[in-house]
């Protein structure tokens, strides 16, 4: 199959698949959102929306955010890993934002990287889901996935997010970074040391 067939394929699979995808972290707003996808960081999505009710009713903002003691930030999302790293950088993320930022979440790759804890798929992740900008922000999924589609050749997130984006249309990206990590989790899991899955089937030639 060649390169445009298979990303034809692809594409046309998973639009049919999630026509709609939405962003599996529960939020309030951009800030919550950013906290979301901090806490998301060898974590599930379904860990970090069990736990951040409790942080959330306390601190939905980074001017009340950064009032809470580091350790009753901690004492919230404790379930979590690396729960005493995360709540020493959401607390000083929220005083950057208030200090430098007027209490909002930047939406520029440099403003974002610079917060603790903000690493550059944290921030791909914000500038594509909160504020529409294309980016292709690379997790365990589609890094799996773009290996086994031989999209990249799997040797780091980094290699495999310059190779989706020169092979798909930036105005897909957004939309793509979703879908493919719902079909990885839904028909193309980790655990599989040789998925049969359709796309898998399809696009390996098998």
């Amino acid at each position: 199959m060649r390169l445009k067939q298979k990303v034809d394929y692809i594409t046309s699979k998973l639009e049919k698949l999630y026509p709609n995808p939405e962003i599996p972290l529960n939020h309030e707003n951009t800030f919550t959102f950013l906290v979301a996808v901090m806490l998301s960081a060898q974590s599930t999505d379904k860990k970090v929306n069990e736990i951040t009710p409790k942080l959330f009713s306390k601190a939905n903002t980074p001017e009340k955010m950064q009032k809470l003691d580091v350790l009753e930030i901690q004492n919230c999302i404790r379930e979590i890993g690396l729960a005493p790293t995360k709540a020493k950088n959401i607390k000083r993320t929220s005083e950057i934002l208030v200090e430098r930022h007027d209490g909002k979440v930047p939406n520029t790759f440099d403003d974002l990287e610079e917060l603790p804890g903000v690493g550059h798929k944290t921030a791909s992740v914000i500038m594509s889901q909160a504020f529409g900008k294309p980016a292709f922000p690379v997790d365990t999924h589609i890094h799996r996935l773009a290996y086994r589609w031989k999209l990249s050749n799997g040797k780091n997130v980094d290699i495999t997010e310059k190779d989706l984006k020169r092979k798909f249309d930036k105005d897909l990206w957004n939309k793509l970074h979703l879908q493919m990590i719902f079909y990885g989790r839904e028909f193309c899991q980790a655990r599989k040391k040789k998925c049969n899955c359709e796309i898998c089937e399809t696009v390996s030639g098998r």
